[in-house]
């Protein structure tokens, strides 16, 4: 397989150029954006990119490890399992993520109706994120988000924090109490953050708990701006 020849061979100083050399190639920002909610395993991430092959994901895996941008790890305990992570200056890569976020809803050919991954879908709702004006104490909503693109999918779950500061959701790595929880496919709870579609209309989403809370979080997370919020970056 003939490489690529990098900008730098051209020289090319442009720092931007350079992050293209870094990740410019196909499938490495959607790998990274994978990453960027914490470890996964290669199946894991093979699983939620879907339409990338094994080898390719393996030369993308080695490339980002080599330029310093995620690294491998193997988890403590029997069985030997490896998983891979962004390395501190990797997780930067959330802005440039958000950015093209940003960016590309505007596009007149944005596949609106295409599925999503439950990271990616966070990762929107993160992009889109502002403070809750009316939150005197800080609210938090368990998410829990199936895979529509794939049969039998597990849930992933998410918590989500809101206060008079910032709104920021984060995966859920042990249970802990809020003031709501939601349970819904990742079409359906597109169609309500992304979609702008009423939780009236989508029957499959289940909300117990506070629906005050549930509303915030849609309101302060939502591709379409609620009344009253203001864009914050997150702390």
């Amino acid at each position: 397989m003939v490489s690529r020849r990098s900008y730098g061979s051209y020289d090319d100083g442009c720092a931007a150029a350079h992050a293209l050399d870094l990740v410019g190639e196909r499938w490495t920002l959607i790998i990274v954006r994978e990453l960027l909610l914490g470890p996964k395993r290669f199946s894991d991430v093979q699983r939620d990119v879907i339409g990338i092959g094994p080898a390719v994901l393996t030369q993308r895996l080695q490339d980002l490890e080599s330029h310093g941008i995620a690294r491998r790890r193997r988890l403590p305990g029997l069985g030997h399992i490896d998983v891979y992570e962004l390395t501190e200056w990797g997780y930067g890569l959330e802005a440039v993520n958000t950015a093209l976020s940003l960016w590309a809803v505007g596009s007149p050919t944005m596949p609106f109706e295409a599925g999503m991954s439950p990271d990616t879908v966070v990762l929107a709702m993160r992009a889109h994120a502002r403070s809750v004006p009316e939150c005197t104490s800080e609210r938090r909503v368990e998410l829990s988000l199936t895979d529509s693109r794939r049969q039998g999918a597990q849930p992933v779950t998410y918590v989500a924090r809101m206060s008079t500061r910032a709104a920021t959701v984060v995966r859920s790595l042990e249970p802990e109490p809020t003031d709501a929880q939601v349970s819904a496919t990742t079409q359906d709870w597109k169609a309500c953050v992304i979609g702008g579609v009423a939780l009236e209309r989508l029957p499959n989403v289940r909300v117990s708990g506070s629906e005050d809370a549930v509303r915030q979080l849609i309101g302060a997370t939502s591709l379409n701006r609620s009344p009253g919020s203001t864009l914050v970056a997150e702390a």
